[in-house]
């Protein structure tokens, strides 16, 4: 079975996204983090 970002990580992960003062790597990170997580749609 595949391991999923949870919840409150993916919150994590979104607030890093839309904040302009992280790094590349911090967004990099976040954006892997995000696209672990299960669908809304699924």
């Amino acid at each position: 079975m595949a391991k999923k970002t949870s919840r409150r990580a993916a919150t994590a992960a979104s607030k890093v996204l839309r904040d302009g003062r992280t790094g590349k790597a911090s967004k990099t990170a976040a954006g892997s983090a995000l696209s672990q997580r299960e669908s809304k749609r699924n």
